[in-house]
């Protein structure tokens, strides 16, 4: 099969597509011949050097795909040979075929193609954990998202506004990215540069927010932590602007806030499947009545990787980057599940 790889640490010109065995599913697991893979901001870090996979995982990027399932382990039982699935992979998704523990896959969405099915599950999975499982977020209360239109991005402000009617604020560098912050549900949103967190305040008659969905840290985390109201969260899936902060631990323990952030990767299969469950319970629905969808920002060949990499480098999308591996699965067409 043919497969993407990370020669080198550098530039998208470090990846280049080779040959490799198509591998055997173990116990628990399914083969997925992948019509489609998302290209997501751990795939450039990984690139990059800055986050390798975890003991045991392939090296081949990929953490999100859509396709076929082509075979199946053992103890498997729930999904079929011929199943049409997306799916959170630990890697691996840049390839003809990848293995994905089965309990990390869901059906592709009545009337999704399995491109827009490819660009779901790191998304969904990654918002759904920090706001709704690690930070708690409850039905009114006021969310901020800084890069509202990263894939993660728009998946919090949807879900935070049409499953839990909250209040949404989003940060974005340019006026376009702004209006498509609004148009996913923000009631408003900032330019990241400057006084961002004066406006908010002054947007919300001095107040301040609930959560606050950050993928930056760095020196900004203070202001971050004096814009939280009592009780607030300071949720961190990233640290691009810098892995250490300086902040006001009495204000923190006066204040009751807190601080915390994930990284799905390392994580058991039992827990992303309990994820998963819930995506496909209580988000599934509003994807495939259009209350939630996801954004396309490009679909390039397999064979322009580099190119689909070059795109997050200098931060162009608004929505999702997806790698169309197999045409002939019919990538762009709308899936009619029953």
């Amino acid at each position: 099969m043919r497969v993407i790889e990370i020669a080198r640490p550098g530039g998208p010109e470090v990846l280049r597509i080779v040959e490799r065995d198509v591998p055997t599913p173990g116990e628990g697991e399914v083969l997925i011949r992948v019509a489609a893979a998302g290209v997501n901001r751990p795939d450039i870090q990984q690139r990059r050097g800055l986050y390798p996979p975890p003991p045991g995982a392939t090296d081949i990027p990929g953490l999100d795909v859509a396709g076929i399932v082509h075979a199946a382990g053992p103890g498997v039982q729930d999904l079929a040979v011929g199943a049409a699935v997306c799916a959170l992979a630990n890697g691996g998704g840049y390839a003809d075929y990848c293995i994905v523990p089965a309990v990390q896959c869901m059906p592709v969405p009545r009337g999704l193609s399995f491109a827009e099915a490819a660009s779901l599950p790191e998304v969904l999975f990654t918002a759904w954990n920090n706001i709704v499982w690690l930070a708690g977020l409850r039905p009114g209360e006021t969310l901020l998202v800084h890069g509202g239109t990263s894939g993660v991005g728009m998946a919090a402000i949807q879900i935070a506004r049409q499953l839990f009617g909250a209040r949404v604020l989003a940060t974005a560098g340019s006026e376009e990215k702004r209006a498509v912050c609004r148009d996913a549900g923000a009631e408003a949103a900032f330019d990241y540069r400057g006084d961002w967190d004066i406006r908010i305040r002054g947007h919300l008659s001095a107040s301040g927010v609930d959560i606050i969905l950050d993928g930056q840290a760095g020196p900004a985390t203070q202001r971050q932590l004096d814009l939280l109201n009592e009780d607030g969260r300071l949720v961190f899936i990233a640290s691009h602007q810098g892995e250490f902060a300086e902040v006001n631990m009495r204000q923190i323990v006066r204040r009751r806030l807190t601080i915390t952030g994930s990284t799905l990767r390392p994580r058991p299969s039992d827990y992303k499947g309990r994820l998963a469950r819930e995506l496909v319970e209580r988000v599934w629905p509003l994807l495939e009545d259009g209350r939630i969808a996801t954004r396309i920002f490009a679909a390039l060949p397999f064979e322009q990787v580099q190119a689909a990499h070059a795109i997050l480098d200098d931060n162009r999308q608004i929505g999702k980057v997806v790698l169309v591996v197999d045409a002939g699965l019919g990538a762009g067409v709308p899936h009619p599940r029953a």
